[in-house]
């Protein structure tokens, strides 16, 4: 099965994409889609929307995972900007029939690394032993889109 997983965020969008084959998960693509502040929110939008579609394109996900918006409501600004991220992002998958699935951020570490709560690091290093990686992706935004793709991997393997 072919994995998408999309970490979504307005400045930058990570990606990652893995084979699962046997129960063996190994790396096919990972990397960001990056928008300027300089820009317009239209623009970034749409930067956003044609960097997705064009992944879905070229490496025909069989399903795509997003993490759950979480709102809090000290900062209600940053989630109504991720939102449209997501939004555009959820719009690229709908027109290419792509199923998108959601997991709140408690239920993706549980699945990488055992615990709801585990740290940014934890599940950097889970991610990295999973891909037998060297070392880390650059970006944080592409470990945590690669997290939600092995996570969904995880919890397929176990509904089985």
């Amino acid at each position: 099965m072919r994995i998408a997983g999309i970490d979504p965020a307005l400045g930058i969008t990570g990606y990652g994409v893995i084979d699962v084959k046997a129960n063996k998960v190994s790396l096919l693509e990972a990397g960001i889609i990056k928008t300027s502040a300089k820009q317009e929110i239209t623009e970034r939008l749409d930067k956003i929307f044609q960097g997705v579609a064009d992944l879905i394109s070229e490496i025909k996900p069989q399903v795509m995972v997003l993490e759950k918006l979480y709102a809090h409501y000290r900062h209600p600004t940053t989630s109504y900007i991720l939102g449209q991220a997501r939004g555009v992002i959820c719009l690229a998958a709908a027109r290419a029939g792509v199923p998108l699935i959601e997991y709140p951020a408690t239920r993706m570490k549980k699945a990488i690394v055992g615990q709801g709560h585990a740290s940014k690091q934890q599940v950097q290093r889970m991610v990295a032993h999973f891909l037998g990686l060297k070392e880390l992706p650059k970006y944080n935004d592409v470990t945590d889109a690669l997290a939600l793709a092995i996570a969904h991997s995880n919890i397929m393997k176990f509904k089985l």
